[in-house]
């Protein structure tokens, strides 16, 4: 069983299309919880995601609470600058949801606060102006975690 990449409210067409690239590559599931920053038809998603489109399985939900209740029993993982623990301090398992917020603002800080043990971060140089990394590449760094972890299975 794969993992599941959830981006709440993404704005920008590029990164969603470079993450459903990654998703293709990874047999991760990708969940978009609207509002969306874009059209799904929008030209500079098409092109971020290449040809890989009919690769990847794709889950729309008007809401977060949607998304939770349809699969309240897995595990989710928030990440987010405010975490105290990061992304490899946690053993991830197949199935594991992994969530990711918009660019200009990160989570909502409802989701944030329900779900603060279990909120993770990627660590970055202290008193910078580097507020965050590109929404694509923490998505890479944390998946890729997580499949390092469960030993590459299915991945050659």
């Amino acid at each position: 069983m794969a993992f599941n990449i959830v981006l709440v409210e993404p704005e920008i067409p590029q990164n969603t299309g470079n993450i459903a690239r990654t998703c293709a590559a990874t047999g991760s599931t990708l969940h978009l919880v609207r509002p969306l920053g874009f059209t799904v038809d929008d030209r500079r998603l098409k092109r971020a995601g290449l040809d890989y489109w009919h690769l990847v399985d794709i889950r729309y939900y008007d809401s977060f609470d949607e998304l939770r209740k349809a699969y309240h029993r897995s595990r989710f993982y928030f990440a987010t600058t405010k975490g105290r623990r990061f992304y490899d301090g946690v053993r991830y398992r197949p199935g594991d949801f992994l969530v990711f917020g918009k660019e200009t603002g990160g989570l909502p800080r409802e989701i944030l606060e329900q779900n603060f043990e279990s909120c993770i971060r990627i660590p970055m140089v202290k008193e910078t102006a580097a507020r965050s990394l590109n929404l694509s590449n923490s998505v890479a760094v944390i998946l890729y975690e997580a499949l390092r972890q469960q030993g590459f299975t299915e991945l050659t």
